[in-house]
């Protein structure tokens, strides 16, 4: 039973993305609405990649993608249309239908939109995937942001 949750879990997976999603672990459980990737999960959507020590996929009442929560030593590339953004944190989540991502502990972007180059470090960082908008809230580290003068020049035309 827990093996055709598997499989229907893929086949959803490619009907709901426009792009092909790929998943892979060491092992996997699954229970009612949920899917847990353990050890080494690997996440792939067309450009974009995920790599995390355990990933668990949330389902809705349909058995689709509502969300899915990556945990420890969480590295990640996302390109979207405009933006782009590399990183990593301790924890990642990721509401599907907001297009929110959201990193808590140790989190770290390198935004390398295509005019300038930043680095963004906080213990939480939710980046709003449509917007390109970031909300950076310190903690045990303070909240940093790294910006080259000659990219804001360039960028303000100064």
């Amino acid at each position: 039973m827990k093996f055709l949750k598997v499989i229907l879990f893929f086949i959803l997976t490619q009907t709901i993305f426009a792009e092909r999603m790929e998943i892979s672990s060491k092992y996997i459980e699954a229970e009612d609405k949920e899917i847990h990737f353990i050890g080494n999960a690997k996440i792939k959507i067309d450009n974009s990649w995920l790599h995390a020590d355990k990933v668990k996929v949330y389902l809705d009442e349909n058995n689709e993608t509502r969300m899915y929560e990556a945990i420890g030593s969480v590295r990640f590339e996302i390109k979207g249309d405009k933006h782009s953004f590399k990183g990593r944190a301790n924890q990642l989540i990721y509401d599907k239908w907001k297009s929110l991502y959201v990193l808590k502990g140790k989190a770290i972007i390198n935004d390398n939109d295509f005019v300038i180059k930043r680095q963004i470090k906080g213990d939480k960082i939710t980046l709003n995937m449509m917007t390109g908008r970031m909300n950076v809230r310190g903690g045990p580290i303070s909240t940093k942001f790294f910006l080259k003068l000659n990219d804001l020049r360039r960028s303000f035309g100064l």
